[in-house]
């Protein structure tokens, strides 16, 4: 008890010297011109107006006071960009002084001590991360080089549903599929691993470090007062920093397990070329043997962790709402299986180079994109250095969040912006600064390019072989989840049953035997090195 009240005193007397010193510096920092900003309290500023969903709360301040705006949070002054010129004059003239990321909890505890590409500094060390993850996985030839791995995978998925609905519409529960497919995309990238399906190995562990992974992305953004209050990391207020700790632990042991066997094994893989392929893991390795003292065991599973959240969670969320936009829009599921018989046919499924003779199917990704961006708040920025925005001078030190839900919904932006039309793509070039679900500049997420892939052809395979309905007449509930990636509340369930068009080619992915079984599901054959 007189622990509990030692904590509480000290707290609060953090908390009124922390007001005298904020008051002090306001009163001998010069007034600038400073962007609109609503009334604030003593000590916690705007925290009291941080209500969820934030990129909601955020769009009707801006609304009110400008979509340029400035908000203290606590100790620490955020600048929330709402609008197509502001982010405009953010990247074209501002990009390197705001390529920083502000220093929160999350990028300590679950970061690696701000070590991961996500979280650490503009700087030498980032740079090499960003060089190595495009070296190694994103760039044109690598993505190129894992086709496979994505074709199988998906074939995964769709025998999965085909062998419950042959016959007759059956009930199918989305997200855990989606989950299954992309995360086993991801590993075989990282670790030429898969953990879910046939042959698939530690799902069980597997589905912790998922249950991790829904952890950390709900552990990110404006979740820790601790990170605009620090007297409250004193008391540990919410028991977030403990929650942070268990997450990072259940993490930080399946990462080290896949190096671990790595280590252990001398395997090397084949794509379907014949050609040697390395897994991401394998070339991080043989880096900390030429420079161990710099590639750690943490640089190594920082990097694995940053893959694994960005290569999985978007390319999620993004079919899940795909396909719940398209159940309540069942004219424009019916235009683009339309598109898909007339270009691909009922002969042979849906592959990647198809993708780019499927303009429709193109349009509706790039509208589910829009209104529902993976991250409706991109990841924070802090600025280097002061800076002018739109007329307004920003101070260094500044934590900056783009509001991009609030611009892809931007009446000035898009005529009748809430509204699902994949159409309005159709009449050509987008401003780029208009649709940025990936964000943009040096920050931007290296892994656009697998999630298009990932999205279009899961989705274009989804549309080809089976017919699709609601559970009843309602429409589906299109209510937003808790995370950056902006989930689902409730996982879709749809009705599911294959096209009678395409039974031949959907019984060839169901094996005759185990033997068969193994050779389409191995999309890599082990070769003893």
């Amino acid at each position: 008890m007189e622990s509990t009240w030692f904590y509480f005193i000290s707290s609060i007397a953090s908390l009124f010297v922390l007001f005298l010193l904020l008051k002090l510096l306001q009163n001998q920092s010069p007034q600038k011109n400073s962007p609109p900003s609503p009334p604030s309290l003593p000590i916690i500023g705007h925290l009291h107006l941080t209500r969820q969903p934030i990129h909601r709360t955020f769009e009707i301040l801006s609304k009110k006071y400008g979509p340029i705006l400035a908000l203290r949070l606590g100790s620490r002054p955020v600048l929330i960009l709402s609008s197509l010129s502001a982010i405009e004059d953010l990247y074209s003239k501002n990009d390197l002084v705001f390529a920083n990321r502000p220093r929160l909890l999350v990028g300590k505890l679950l970061n690696y001590n701000y070590t991961t590409m996500g979280s650490a500094s503009y700087g030498d060390h980032w740079r090499n991360l960003r060089r190595i993850s495009t070296l190694e996985i994103f760039s044109t030839g690598k993505l190129n080089s894992f086709l496979s791995i994505r074709q199988e995978e998906v074939r995964s998925l769709l025998k999965n549903i085909y062998r419950d609905s042959q016959k007759s519409f059956v009930r199918v529960e989305m997200r855990s599929k989606l989950e299954e497919l992309s995360f086993n995309i991801t590993t075989q990238i990282v670790a030429r691993k898969r953990f879910f399906g046939y042959e698939a190995e530690d799902s069980v562990e597997a589905a912790g470090f998922q249950d991790a992974i829904r952890g950390f992305t709900e552990s990110c953004g404006l979740s820790n007062p601790g990170d605009f209050l620090p007297s409250l990391w004193w008391i540990d207020f919410g028991r977030v920093q403990n929650r942070m700790l268990k997450i990072q632990k259940k993490m930080d042991a399946f990462l080290q397990g896949l190096i671990d066997e790595k280590r252990s094994k001398n395997v090397e893989f084949s794509d379907q070329n014949g050609e040697k392929t390395k897994s991401m893991i394998d070339s991080m390795l043989e880096l900390q043997n030429s420079d161990p003292q710099y590639y750690s065991d943490e640089i190594i599973k920082g990097n694995i962790l940053m893959m694994l959240i960005a290569g999985t969670d978007t390319s999620i969320v993004t079919i899940e709402w795909a396909m719940s936009l398209l159940l309540n829009h069942p004219k424009v599921l019916e235009k683009a299986r339309a598109e898909l018989d007339t270009i691909v046919g009922d002969n042979h499924l849906v592959d990647e180079p198809d993708l780019s003779k499927l303009p429709y199917l193109q349009n509706i990704v790039n509208e589910t994109l829009r209104l529902f961006p993976p991250a409706p708040l991109l990841a924070p920025h802090e600025s280097s250095d002061d800076c002018t925005i739109g007329g307004y001078d920003i101070a260094r030190g500044t934590m900056l969040m783009v509001n991009a839900w609030a611009i892809h919904r931007d009446p000035k932006v898009w005529e009748d912006p809430t509204s699902f039309k994949p159409e309005r793509f159709e009449c050509g070039e987008i401003n780029a600064y208009a649709l940025i679900p990936f964000g943009m500049g040096r920050r931007s997420c290296p892994g656009m390019g697998l999630a298009y892939r990932v999205v279009g052809l899961a989705l274009a395979a989804l549309i080809q072989c089976f017919e699709w309905e609601r559970i009843g007449e309602e429409l589906v509930d299109m209510s937003e989840g808790r995370g950056i990636t902006m989930p689902k509340s409730k996982p879709l369930e749809a009705m599911c049953r294959a096209r009678e068009t395409m039974f031949n080619v959907l019984s060839e992915l169901v094996p005759s035997s185990e033997a068969e079984a193994k050779k389409l599901l191995l999309p890599c054959s082990p070769k003893a090195a």
